[in-house]
């Protein structure tokens, strides 16, 4: 039989978990508040828990290399990608930012151009003068005009007609004058029409000049076309989220206007993408330059440093255009990528992008989860310091004009409009330090969030919690933020996971209370499952009701139906290896059993082999008809006798911790003892033992009201003990009397049929 007795420093460790609280006020006694804490002045001394990424980039940054930062969301990747491109613009800003502008030249025909670096004055004044030449070209060719001697004809004209009509009056008192009407009559008709001679002219040559404006017009043509001026365009760092051929390399603008005297030149819609202008690109998600297909460029171009400007890959406009000379590429590449994508760039091309980044630079794997010592806990005590800043700079910009125009007053009647009720008198809008004991609650979720004495290193889903935080404060016109602050925020920051696992939580309320109020807790146990955040990466747990059945003279097997993963339906038949193994030491026979496994309203699917000891107790629990006490949780992971640890313990049991939930405690593995401590700050406790099995009581409420209690389990014994009040000879003497009775009841059944 194995020795399931705890060793004498087995209860010492159990009452070091204690210490924690005390060890983590410890770690913070250089500060009281947050007012204390400095923030650093160098850029990448902001970003907490990646000491190797950020050694690596200060390398980097020193030969100009290449970067790809592997890692989870939230664990900084763009943090630190905005930390380099600030400490080249520091510190190499002035000699690796393009100094020439890159002008597009009309090439050997309509479909090609030419590429020049040139200086960015020369070009300009060399544009002018083109212009200016253009301009005397275009005065040159004016349109042909007649119209002075349209003109003068018409003051010929006009007095002639004058002439006339005073002949006429002096010819009603001298008839001779007729005369004279008549000539200047006739002066006058032909005058006319020597003006409509000259407009027709007029008309005919500026119709014939019509080409000389043309030949203008292909003169402005001619003009190069500026694609990057560095003057205008002073950033290191080019951001690229979808990277592709039109925004990395750029190319030819599509041409609306494709025939007649009306089409654009190639070198007037030609543009320069990301590898022309920036001598950073960051690539923020290597993902999508997979699945456009881009990554046999981008190699190309990290190889031979140059490429050649294209058009695009369509029968479109501008599908045949091309520059015939090579554009310079010489960028530093910063890119981030998931595990799932650094998977598939292993195997693509032999590996051929990670290593044109090893060659040039390194592959950074960024931190989950770092240790909890005095180094990552100053360091989360800055990174909270470095967020209020942040907070304190968004009420600036949002409402410092409405400050400083109305105060604080001002700013209350506002908020009371948008919060839709009235604040206090005192109300300011105005960021809030954290107290020390704000801090640990922050400190305390980085530590539920991960596992094996860790913090979290995925921190987005944190700033969140933070800036809650402060707004709770601040509606209280709180000095400072406190714990009760923080647990409020945490209630209010749910991703989709957590609302939906609090949802469940809810509905397994009233499930929990109908089970123990219809049935004798006989093969019934409560388990406790977790679900995971994609977008936070944090667990969530949730309690899971388990029921299980043994029965003799059917098939040897173990049923477990619904949505059961591989891992679980390989757990189940672990635990039914884990029965046998006890009838075959204690020396009871085995007859053959079936045994039913039910995950009661699972719908959503179990996996994983957290629940195998919940499935052991249960089925013991109905061969020996024994009641399991419903009040209790339990997980582990069950090898033999034996009870390993498993994932999410922590949240697991903050999972049936409320009050509403009727929980009293739960068994969890000897291994997990450490994922308790966190659960310990700013709430009292106690150490506890039951028999042999060490635990911690913790108390929910204040003065020392609804305790919650903890037990340290090595072996599934343990958790009889505690689940089920039964010893373990006590738990194998019944199997072995029941086994016994089954292969009687067996027998009997059997000896008829024989006999007929």
């Amino acid at each position: 039989m194995m020795n399931n007795e705890y060793k004498e420093n087995d209860y010492m460790w159990i009452k070091e978990l204690m210490q924690y609280p005390d060890t983590l006020a410890g770690h913070l006694e250089f500060f009281e508040d947050t007012s204390q804490i400095d923030v650093p002045e160098d850029p990448i001394e902001r970003v907490i828990f990646q000491n190797r990424a950020k050694e690596a980039i200060r390398k980097i940054a020193q030969n100009k290399g290449h970067i790809l930062m592997v890692g989870r969301p939230g664990t900084g990747k763009s943090m630190l990608a905005n930390m380099f491109n600030d400490v080249l613009e520091k510190s190499l800003g002035d000699y690796i930012r393009p100094a020439e502008s890159i002008v597009a030249y009309p090439g050997k025909d309509k479909n090609h151009i030419r590429v020049a670096y040139e200086e960015p004055e020369k070009i300009d004044n060399l544009i002018v003068c083109l212009n200016k030449e253009i301009e005397c070209a275009r005065k040159s060719a004016d349109e042909f005009s007649l119209s002075d001697q349209i003109s003068s004809v018409k003051k010929v004209r006009n007095g002639l007609l004058c002439a006339s009509c005073v002949s006429v009056l002096a010819g009603i008192f001298f008839p001779p004058a007729f005369v004279a009407t008549g000539l200047t009559g006739m002066g006058a008709i032909f005058m006319y029409l020597q003006e409509n001679n000259h407009k027709v002219q007029e008309k005919i040559q500026r119709e014939a000049q019509a080409g000389s404006r043309n030949v203008v017009r292909h003169l402005t043509d001619m003009v190069p076309e500026i694609l990057y001026d560095p003057r205008r365009d002073k950033d290191l760092m080019s951001r690229v989220s979808e990277p592709d051929s039109r925004n990395m390399k750029g190319g030819f603008r599509h041409d609306p206007y494709q025939s007649g005297n009306l089409h654009t030149p190639a070198h007037k819609r030609a543009y320069v993408g990301a590898h022309a202008k920036s001598p950073i690109i960051y690539i923020d998600e290597l993902k999508t330059l997979v699945k456009v297909g881009y990554m046999a460029d981008l190699l190309e171009i990290m190889q031979n440093k140059e490429f050649v400007l294209e058009g695009g890959r369509n029968a479109g406009s501008g599908a045949a255009d091309r520059s015939e000379n090579s554009l310079k590429a010489e960028n530093i590449i910063i890119a981030c990528c998931n595990h799932d994508t650094l998977n598939y760039l292993q195997d693509e091309g032999d590996g051929a992008f990670l290593s044109r980044i090893e060659d040039k630079g390194e592959i950074i794997q960024m931190e989950s989860a770092v240790p909890e010592n005095t180094e990552n806990i100053r360091a989360v005590a800055q990174y909270i310091k470095q967020e209020i800043n942040n907070l304190g700079k968004e009420f600036k910009s949002t409402w410092g004009e409405v400050l400083e125009k109305e105060g604080y007053k001002g700013v209350r009647k506002r908020s009371e409009k948008i919060f839709g009720r009235k604040l206090p008198a005192e109300y300011k809008l105005k960021e809030r330090e954290f107290s020390r004991n704000a801090v640990s609650e922050i400190i305390k979720e980085l530590r539920c969030r991960s596992a094996d004495r860790k913090l979290s290193g995925i921190l987005r889903p944190i700033n969140g919690i933070i800036k809650t935080a402060e707004l709770e404060a601040i509606l209280e016109n709180s000095l400072l933020v406190e714990p009760k602050h923080v647990r409020r925020a945490l209630d209010e920051h749910l991703s989709l996971e957590g609302a939906l696992s609090k949802e469940i939580v809810e509905h397994k309320k009233d499930l929990k209370k109908y089970i123990s109020s219809m049935t004798d807790s006989i093969g019934y146990v409560v388990g406790l499952a977790v679900i995971n955040s994609k977008s936070s990466g944090q667990m969530y747990g949730q309690p899971l009701p388990i029921h299980c059945q043994i029965n003799a003279g059917g098939a040897d097997s173990v049923i477990a139906p619904g949505k059961i993963g591989d891992i679980a339906r390989a757990a189940a038949q672990n635990v039914r290896a884990s029965i046998k193994g006890v009838f075959k030491e204690i020396g009871a026979p085995y007859v053959g059993y079936e045994m039913h496994v039910e995950y009661i309203q699972a719908h959503g699917g179990v996996e994983g082999d957290s629940a195998s000891v919940a499935m052991d107790i249960a089925l013991i629990s109905d061969y020996i008809k024994a009641p399991v006490n419903q009040k209790y949780g339990v997980t582990g992971s069950l090898t033999g006798d034996i009870i390993l640890a498993v994932g999410g313990v922590t949240e697991k049991i903050r999972s049936i911790m409320d009050p509403g939930l009727g929980m009293e405690g739960a068994c969890i593995p000897w291994q997990n003892k450490y994922d308790i401590e966190p659960l310990l700050v700013n709430i009292e406790s106690e150490y506890i033992q039951q028999h042999d099995v060490p635990g911690i009581r913790i108390f929910r409420k204040e003065n020392r009201a609804r305790p919650f209690d903890i037990y340290f389990c090595k072996t599934k014994y343990n958790v009889y003990r505690i689940l089920m009040g039964l010893d373990r000879d006590v738990v194998e003497t019944r199997m072995a009397e029941r086994s016994r009775k089954d292969l009687e009841f067996i027998q009997r059944v059997k000896k008829p049929i024989l006999q007929s």
